[in-house]
């Protein structure tokens, strides 16, 4: 036994130590700690998906636009993002750093371009977990206990769900993979079951309810032209089904990251695909008064008390909370990674304290404490909006597709580099077609999502967070690149010598 465990942590320390190796081929040294194994990443990129969230707090808002048939709009964005998925498993595979989307950027085209794309990933962290806790979660969880769930009341118990995943961070990357392995098994069990346990209840006709053919049915409360409502209907699936990525900003924490990032991010997504369809059948089949379950609120919850009654609903309740607040943990994980590769290469204001990792837990407690002050700040602002729903989730749907389009660019303009870096996935020669349909693809969402009047809001925010970014980089960043204190090396002298510059 003995032998065998000696021969297992063997391994381990070898692969550790290749990991470190194309860390090292990168300028940089081991200084998170690197543990995570392949279900650990897979969690992180299923749970940040969450088909839980992501069609809990969308189902209302597509059923208001094109009906029940909006489900149909799901496989679509599933395609879609599947092809995405390639683009990015064979990117982190072949860039294997902290920072995912910066990193790749700044080394296919330059640091500067690298900046945008590394703030535009900031932007959606910082707005994307106080949509979440403000809008569905802290509701839900104020109901849980009977109470009635006023604006104050709601926005105090979204700031104290906001701490917690912080200082969950904050005591180690290990406690939050933990939450976020939990956190698979109550998505399938919260979304997937209770989706097929009413696909059950309808099929043996426990009590009246719609035919089949609702699944069909375009009656909507929204009365637009067709194209614009299929465009709104569709944010059930374009809004859900994004965040795999951040999978990959963990690579520097990952145990054989060349080969597990990669089946990470593509399994992450096909099964959110897969998982997310059977749920949505199953809440649709099961709508009993479509009238009633279109009315303003959670119409899932409509749909649940109607065949579990209040009891089992508020169990589903549970599930759901528990699967946001994973996504808040893993999200500030990620954002804080992101924050460090940044400060790294000192691209960020106070570089010198964001890229401090503490010895003890080896976590970087600077940023995932201003940032998270920072997430609640946003949230705040979002809170004080007269459409939260449209400012805020609009905008955490937006910017994944404008890092989607960035990056597939940098990637297409040094794809021939890429092939000399080694790596474990590759496309080969479906490269170009792939980058061809997800540049399609990304560019279609985009429109999508910035040209309809309820998503104006988040137009706002991204004109006022491109802003920003532009004045830091224009008043002392470029500075700072031209002097070479700032940036990393470029891919092809990695792809060269293997010795870039730290």
């Amino acid at each position: 036994m003995e032998d065998i465990a000696g021969t297992g942590a063997g391994v381990l320390s070898a692969q550790t130590g290749a990991d470190e190796a194309v860390l090292n081929r990168f300028g940089y040294v081991q200084e998170l700690r690197r543990k995570l194994r392949f279900f650990s990443v897979f969690a992180v990129g299923f749970s940040i998906i969450s088909i839980t969230t992501g069609i809990f707090l969308n189902y209302g808002f597509g059923l208001a636009y094109w009906g029940p048939a909006m489900i149909w709009l799901w496989p679509v964005a599933v395609v879609g993002q599947v092809l995405v998925a390639l683009v990015v498993a064979e990117l982190s595979t072949r860039i294997p750093l902290a920072g995912y989307a910066y990193q790749w950027s700044s080394r296919l085209v330059n640091p500067s371009y690298g900046w945008f794309v590394g703030f535009a990933g900031l932007m959606y962290m910082t707005v994307g977990g106080g949509a979440i806790i403000l809008l569905v979660a802290a509701p839900l969880l104020i109901s849980e206990f009977g109470v009635t769930a006023t604006p104050h009341l709601t926005l105090a118990v979204a700031i104290i769900i906001m701490i917690l995943p912080a200082l969950i961070n904050i005591i180690s990357v290990q406690v939050a993979a933990r939450v976020n392995n939990v956190a698979v098994f109550t998505e399938i069990i919260g979304t997937v079951v209770f989706g097929v346990l009413l696909l059950i209840l309808w099929g043996v006709g426990t009590k009246p309810g719609s035919g089949a053919s609702i699944l069909f049915s375009t009656t909507s409360v929204q009365h637009n032209a067709a194209w614009y409502s299929i465009a709104l209907a569709a944010l059930v699936g374009i809004y859900t089904l994004v965040g795999f990525e951040l999978a990959a900003d963990l690579s520097e924490e990952a145990v054989d990251a060349g080969h597990t990032v990669p089946r990470a991010v593509i399994w992450a997504v096909v099964g959110s695909g897969v998982l997310g369809m059977i749920a949505l059948i199953g809440f649709t089949i099961a709508i009993p008064d479509l009238k009633a379950v279109e009315q303003p609120g959670l119409p899932l919850l409509t749909i649940g008390g109607y065949w579990l009654g209040s009891g089992l609903t508020k169990v589903f309740i549970g599930f759901v909370v528990f699967s946001m607040f994973a996504i808040i943990v893993v999200g500030a994980a990620a954002q804080a990674r992101l924050v460090y590769s940044l400060a790294r290469d000192n691209m960020l204001p106070f570089s010198a304290w964001f890229r401090k990792v503490n010895p003890r837990t080896q976590t970087p407690i600077i940023a995932l404490v201003v940032f998270g002050v920072l997430d609640i700040a946003f949230m705040i602002y979002g809170y004080l909006q007269t459409n939260a729903f449209g400012t805020l989730v609009a905008a955490t749907a937006i910017i994944p597709y404008i890092i989607y389009f960035l990056i597939t660019v940098a990637y297409a303009r040094k794809r021939a580099v890429l092939e000399h870096v080694p790596g474990d996935f590759h496309l080969g020669r479906w490269a170009k077609p792939v980058i061809g349909l997800v540049l399609a693809w990304t560019v279609l969402v985009m429109l999508i999502l910035a040209l309809p009047a309820p998503f104006h809001g988040s137009d706002k925010v991204i004109a006022g967070g491109a802003v920003l970014a532009a004045l830091w980089y224009f008043l002392v960043l470029r500075g700072r690149l031209r002097n070479g204190t700032a940036g990393p090396a470029p891919i092809e002298r990695v792809a060269t010598d293997g010795t870039p510059d730290a």
